[in-house]
């Protein structure tokens, strides 16, 4: 893969942004570089925007060097990144599995990019040939994201392998969900497959959504054109510091995966019970996508009663579908009495 052929070349060529904090790291005693205010010593400097810390801490959970980890705010940011660094307005174009996460196509939108989709065959799996013969010498990125949303089935690995070695551009696999699912990640194939990208977030299995941390791995070559991109201090202190504590609770949140593992079972085994649920796909992440025979109705029902759901009736492939969180014990009770009392 020839990194530069498929970047940007006014993105390739530009000079980053050098703030007070690149040019000076470690500890001093004093700070007149920044223009910071200093009479409030607890949040007047700015953060480190590279975060190192954090992806030291990071890197041991996943056992990754820190070089190839990038965090944004949310995977949304490193999602819009990557669009930026390699696809040149009106010219190049992406494609994409459908349906799948709608921000792939908002960010393309957004971007004046080309977005094409490649419709899942009828198991909500990816056919590798079929998605291929939707690119040109003009994609530059392909999206898949497995275990997929809203479809919760992961993506028939083969197939991915079969993208990555067939294509010449870059591939971005979306984690978000891969902490429910029994397949392994793709972190460990970084190396094998220098066009892959990998992205996950700490919003589902570590539940912090409200922090938005996203991360992205890759090459060291790919992270660096990320943080030329990005702004400079797009992750705040409170985030870094927080989530540097919410790293020590590995136990903690295996044990949550495996209460939201159980809490799947239960709906799923109770709503096949229910007279108008036609079927339950199957499903490696925290929800559950029931197709339904009145799914508007249904969906209008559950709200008038305070359960949110959601509706994805008119999403791709998925006519008459609810995609259903999977919630606590008392949560998943609730949504099984309230359909029962229809």
């Amino acid at each position: 893969m020839n990194l530069q052929q498929l970047v940007r070349k006014n993105v390739w060529n530009m000079k980053a942004y050098s703030s007070a904090r690149d040019e000076f790291k470690g500890e001093a005693s004093v700070f007149l570089d920044a223009n910071e205010n200093p009479l409030n010593d607890k949040y007047n400097r700015y953060p480190d925007p590279l975060q190192w810390a954090l992806k030291e801490k990071i890197s041991k959970v996943k056992d990754i060097q820190p070089e190839k980890i990038f965090l944004g705010n949310g995977s949304d940011e490193p999602i819009d990144l990557v669009i930026r660094i390699f696809c040149e307005p009106r010219i190049d174009n992406i494609v994409a599995i459908d349906p799948t996460y709608g921000m792939y196509q908002v960010c393309a939108d957004v971007n004046d990019v080309e977005y094409r989709k490649v419709l899942l065959n009828s198991n909500f799996d990816l056919d590798a040939g079929t998605l291929l013969e939707k690119t040109n010498e003009n994609t530059k990125l392909i999206f898949l994201c497995s275990p997929n949303n809203p479809t919760g089935n992961l993506l028939n690995r083969k197939e991915i392998e079969k993208v990555l070695n067939s294509f010449s551009g870059i591939v971005i696999v979306d984690e978000a969900y891969i902490d429910f699912a029994s397949e392994k990640t793709w972190l460990n194939d970084l190396e094998k497959y220098p066009n892959l990208i990998v992205l996950q977030t700490f919003s589902k299995a570590w539940g912090l959504a409200a922090v938005r941390l996203g991360m992205a791995f890759a090459s060291p070559e790919i992270i660096k054109l990320f943080n030329k991109v990005k702004y400079p201090y797009n992750v705040n202190i409170l985030t870094q510091n927080f989530v540097k504590g919410e790293l020590d609770k590995l136990e903690l949140r295996k044990e949550w995966i495996q209460i939201l593992l159980k809490g799947r079972d239960f709906l799923n085994e109770e709503l096949i019970k229910l007279p108008f649920v036609e079927k339950i796909y199957p499903t490696d992440s925290n929800f559950i996508l029931v197709r339904v025979t009145d799914a508007n109705g249904l969906y209008k029902h559950l709200a008038d009663k305070g359960v949110i759901v959601r509706n994805r009736n008119s999403v791709s492939l998925c006519a008459g579908c609810l995609r259903i969180t999977v919630g606590t014990d008392e949560e998943n009770k609730i949504l099984i009495e309230t359909l029962r009392n229809i």
